[in-house]
């Protein structure tokens, strides 16, 4: 089983503006409403690469009851845990000459919700893959990462860790399955920027070295690095097309990247998969779907 943890999960309103003018009435020209959260996100993707998943989370109000809704019309399951006080988060993303966002605070997360999340987890087993991702709400601990792991520690579980800096230090004792900084997030753990792929890949071997089994780093327009478990070195590069959405590109690499390898277990074959589905998004206004990534899996042969 896949299991996905998106903490404060959201409705991502995307709007297109022509021309954006701060401080007047601006009309858009296109609107959409997509179900948003990383975690979301990787269970969407891992959908329509034909792996079922649960989504796990917190959700309030009527927001929450949209999500949920929304989650079952994706087809994949969700069992979230309902939060009293507050409402789960509306995102706003406008599109003009730039790209900006407003994002949401989120329900009130008491410590009673956090142990509902520990008890869910608890069920999961030897093999089960779960997904970590995406920043933490201002209502629950920066250490929920690390407690989540310690208490599944020795267990056999697969567990990926999405998330930035400290976050993702952290948790590398436990020996997470597979992290995924991008170069500059792998930069900022170290207190330098790379400036070339073989200084991304001497960094990342040193998180490998502090507990990481795999560390997959994406860089953008010039492709992704794989440090596999048994040391072994995969470059990716980037098929051409237009980058339209910078939303849900990461967490499309990622489900790919679990995708391919449950596949097959061939590391050269995830890091492939987890490529094209990552730019088949960047390439999408939405999260891509399976022809478009299947196409772009071909041109990086």
């Amino acid at each position: 089983m896949i299991y996905t943890v998106t903490f404060n999960p959201a409705l991502d309103y995307v709007v297109k503006v022509n021309h954006f003018t701060l401080g007047m009435v601006n009309r858009t020209v296109q609107e959409d409403i997509y179900y948003g959260g990383k975690g979301i996100n990787v269970s969407a993707v891992l959908k329509t690469l034909g792996f079922g998943s649960t989504a796990l989370g917190f959700v309030a109000g009527f927001t929450g009851d949209e999500i949920e809704r929304g989650v079952k019309n994706l087809g994949f399951q969700s069992d979230f845990i309902r939060v009293e006080n507050g409402m789960s988060r509306i995102n706003v993303k406008l599109r003009s000459e730039e790209e900006s966002e407003i994002n949401g605070t989120g329900p009130e997360i008491t410590g009673a919700d956090v142990e509902k999340l520990f008890e869910k987890l608890e069920k999961l087993k030897a093999d089960d893959v779960l997904v970590l991702s995406g920043s933490i709400p201002h209502s629950i601990d920066d250490g929920i990462y690390e407690r989540i792991m310690g208490r599944l520690d020795g267990r056999g579980i697969r567990i990926v860790v999405d998330a930035t800096k400290d976050l993702l230090m952290n948790v590398l004792p436990y020996h997470p399955f597979m992290i995924k900084p991008n170069n500059h997030e792998l930069g900022e753990m170290f207190g330098t920027v790379p400036k070339d792929e073989e200084e991304i890949i001497y960094y990342a071997r040193q998180l490998q070295e502090k507990g990481a089994v795999n560390v997959l780093v994406s860089m953008a327009g010039d492709g992704a690095v794989l440090i596999a478990e048994n040391g072994a070195v995969f470059s990716m590069g980037v098929p051409k097309g237009t980058v339209k959405n910078s939303v849900g590109a990461g967490d499309s690499m990622v489900a790919g990247f679990i995708a391919g390898y449950l596949e097959n277990g061939n590391y050269e074959h995830a890091l492939r998969l987890g490529s094209a589905c990552g730019s088949a998004s960047a390439f999408s206004e939405g999260l891509a779907c399976k022809e478009d990534i299947m196409k772009l899996y071909e041109e990086l042969r």
